[in-house]
């Protein structure tokens, strides 16, 4: 920044010179002998001519020197404060917690790391070398006016007045506006986002007239905010214009009276009415300079926002040393904001070593209680504890470290298979990403692609069928080999052969590790350790497959159901 700043003031030296210098000509053609430079033992007219153009060639030189250098370090400066802020702040959103992100839109927080950051970039690249030159620009005329013609000083400043009130009101009255602009912008792309990520949906409802017009509104509004904007900035410069040329005005006049009186050399009243101009117009520029700086600040808001967003979570300060996997939930109730408990009073044993299923219907808390085992939320009242400690007191970092995922609604990021797979552990070679590919059946399919483990799957995965998808997440788990293993719906997306071999392949990965398996499909589930049913975030029984069947209870209706043995639901009739 200080050296930004200083090759501004540096050019801006050198480019007022030439008026100077056009002054001096003018005194030598003028005085000839009794001239400026003839002070200096230059007394031949032709030899100050050359000495003057010596010091122009020098002069435009240093010049376009410091321009270069100054648009060179200001440009730097904005990339990098550019790509700092971007990071710092994807960092900051990253580290909040899950309720945040479900409350936003993914667009609207895109608009902030990218549109609003840019907007940052734009003013430093232009805007900040602008009123760097415009205060150097002021000082440096100043201070020759004042020392050449005091009588005339004055005449060229009275402008300013005027100049400085006229910003002043524009910036209050600009800057609501450009706070509209922003938050228009951001539900936009909130809504481009939106859409782009359900296109199949809008696809397979025939609805693209539906959404396009959708977004002809929403660009119609951005747009108009912008018009309101466009039509009070605009107004600045004129305004400012005609306060300038009677600055201008001013300075011709009276000091073209002084100078054919006598009082004024012709020289110096060259330099003055240059000058003037060269003080006066560069203003005209303070409208687009307070334009970017408006647009600028209201992105620079936005952004403060977002980074003076605290998490509601606070990070454990313990770490794990050795985990057994002992999972527990004593007394959990858990409501998400403004809503009902979806668990409730409800305490779990997940034994170490052990594989454990939870089941129930739709909505009785299955999915809740992982994202409390993840430390994605906490409870609302009661506790979980891993190894007897409070999942609260552990470092988020080192519990999730513990943890394999595999959800039910697969994320494959874009990329290559194997970028996919060796996500679990990026340290991984070769022998292990294949090793976890065949456990979790998916190295015969992933061969037989057009290029193996190096195609690409596309946004989401969605090259690859669900089934597909499903296996390269439970390979990408099998990697990180962690001492917890929690699948979600694990098999839902696959066929009955394919679950089966995933089956088998659970029994591989699942000795001297605590499993937890969510599952709609009880095949899935008949050979576990323990099984948990829910219901209206309650325990309503618990139990192994077989001694489950025999209570007859809402585990074996619903294995009657999906056996085809019942055809009405258990869930209902009790």
């Amino acid at each position: 920044m200080v050296w930004s700043i200083i090759a501004s003031i540096g050019n801006k030296i050198f480019d007022l010179t030439p008026p100077l210098l056009i002054g001096v000509a003018v005194d030598t053609v003028v005085q000839q002998q009794d001239s400026f430079l003839a002070r200096f033992g230059l007394t031949d007219v032709m030899t100050q001519l050359w000495v003057l153009a010596a010091i122009t060639l020098i002069v435009w030189g240093l010049e376009s020197v410091t321009d270069y250098i100054a648009e060179v370090l200001w440009r730097n400066l904005a990339q990098t404060l550019q790509h700092e802020l971007r990071v710092e702040t994807y960092d900051h959103v990253q580290n909040l917690e899950l309720a945040y992100f479900e409350d936003r839109s993914t667009g609207g927080l895109l608009s902030v790391l990218n549109d609003d950051i840019n907007q940052l970039e734009r003013f430093l690249d232009v805007g900040a070398n602008d009123i760097v030159q415009l205060v150097t620009t002021v000082l440096i005329i100043g201070a020759i006016f004042f020392a050449a013609a005091p009588g005339v000083a004055w005449l060229a400043f009275l402008p300013m007045p005027v100049i400085i009130w006229g910003s002043l009101r524009f910036q209050k009255r600009i800057a609501p506006r450009y706070a509209e602009v922003r938050e228009r912008v951001g539900l936009l792309n909130s809504q481009l986002a939106n859409n782009l990520s359900g296109i199949a949906t809008i696809k397979s409802f025939a609805a693209e007239a539906f959404e396009a017009k959708r977004i002809e509104e929403g660009s119609d509004q951005y747009r108009e905010s912008n018009k309101q904007a466009i039509r009070l900035s605009s107004l600045f410069v004129p305004i400012i214009r005609m306060a300038i040329v009677m600055g201008f005005i001013a300075t011709l006049v009276y000091g073209g009276y002084l100078t054919t009186s006598g009082a004024m050399a012709v020289g110096v009243y060259s330099v003055l009415v240059f000058m003037t101009q060269r003080l006066l117009w560069p203003l005209t520029r303070l409208g687009q300079t307070l334009d970017l700086y408006q647009r600028a600040m209201a992105s620079t808001r936005r952004i403060l926002n977002l980074l003076d967003t605290d998490s509601s979570m606070r990070d454990g300060s313990q770490n794990l040393e050795k985990v057994h996997g002992e999972l527990r939930l004593e007394e959990v109730s858990f409501a998400y904001k403004d809503g009902p408990n979806v668990l409730d009073n409800l305490s779990l044993t997940m034994r170490e070593g052990e594989t454990t299923a939870i089941v129930g219907a739709t909505g009785a808390g299955k999915s809740t209680l992982i994202k409390l085992l993840l430390r994605f939320y906490d409870p609302t009242q009661g506790r979980v504890t891993l190894d007897g400690v409070d999942l609260r007191d552990l470092q988020m970092q080192s519990l999730r470290s513990a943890i394999g995922f595999v959800s039910q609604d697969v994320f494959l990021f874009h990329g290559t298979v194997w970028e996919n797979i060796v996500y679990g552990d990026l340290a991984a070679d070769k022998e292990r990403v294949v090793r976890a590919a065949r456990i979790a059946e998916a190295h015969d399919f992933i061969l037989s692609l057009p290029n193996g483990y190096d195609t690409v799957v596309g946004e989401r995965g969605q090259k690859l069928s669900g089934g597909q998808r499903q296996r390269i997440s439970i390979a990408r788990a099998v990697l990180k080999d962690p001492p917890i293993l929690i699948l979600d719906e694990a098999t839902s997306a696959v066929d009955n052969e394919t679950e089966a071999a995933i089956q088998r392949s659970l029994e591989t990965i699942s000795e001297n590790r605590t499993v937890i398996l969510i599952a709609h499909r009880l095949s899935t589930i008949r050979n576990a350790d323990k099984i948990y049913v829910l219901e209206h975030g309650q325990l309503a029984e618990a139990g192994q497959h077989e001694t489950l069947l025999e209570h007859s209870g809402i585990y074996a209706g619903l294995w009657r159901v999906q056996t085809g043995s019942r055809a009405r639901d258990p869930l209902t009739s009790n």
